[in-house]
């Protein structure tokens, strides 16, 4: 039986997927940020005011969705700024360059990785400095990640991914799925291995060559 829904993975770096789930929980989260001039008939939609006719003015302060910052954000006009969140910021990034293994990322936030990506679409000083942390951070966290879906065979494993993000949870996955493949071909319980059809479609295009 064919499956409901086959999962589409997030976008790479700066670029987002809308096709995928993840993808758009993600774009969901929020920015601190200022209306750098006044906002018509957004009000409703940022929190500020009851009527969807009420303009937000110049100078508020703002909780504004990612997919909705990135479409006011405009350098030239500067009809918004945002501003870092916490977990972006100098303090934090000391942390993680320190032992980025003892951050509760789940807690901090869901999609770290894919949010702190989608930092860098707009112009502050800091994204090198992010863009690093982020880089070093996921290096920094990944072995233990695996070592951990590796050695977590038909256990409960909720403990073990509480304080992943979700792009660790999905690694973390992956890891469990493989382990848990190469038990079952241990036990002789594995489908029957095959040549996969590029294998057996070039076999056949090296057979009709010769026989030319």
């Amino acid at each position: 039986m064919s499956e409901a829904y086959f999962p589409v993975g997030p976008g790479l770096g700066m670029e987002e997927n809308f096709l995928s789930l993840d993808d758009i929980l993600m774009s969901q989260e929020k920015l601190p940020g200022r209306a750098e001039s006044a906002l018509p008939r957004l009000a409703l939609l940022l929190g500020q005011g009851a009527g969807s006719a009420e303009s937000v003015p110049e100078g508020s302060k703002l909780e504004i969705p990612l997919w909705l910052a990135k479409g006011l954000h405009d350098s030239k006009r500067r009809i918004i700024s945002v501003e870092l969140p916490k977990i972006y910021k100098e303090a934090w990034r000391t942390v993680f360059s320190a032992d980025a293994n003892v951050v509760d990322l789940h807690k901090m936030g869901p999609y770290y990785y894919g949010f702190g990506s989608q930092l860098l679409n707009f112009e502050n000083p800091e994204n090198p400095e992010i863009a690093q942390t982020i880089l070093q951070t996921f290096i920094a966290r990944f072995r233990r990640i695996m070592d951990s879906s590796q050695n977590a065979y038909n256990e409960d494993t909720s403990a073990l991914v509480a304080r992943l993000d979700q792009l660790e949870r999905a690694l973390f996955q992956v890891g469990q799925k493989g382990l848990n493949d190469f038990q079952c071909w241990e036990k002789g319980q594995a489908s029957q291995i095959t040549a996969s059809s590029l294998v057996q479609n070039y076999g056949k295009r090296k057979l009709t060559e010769v026989d030319g």
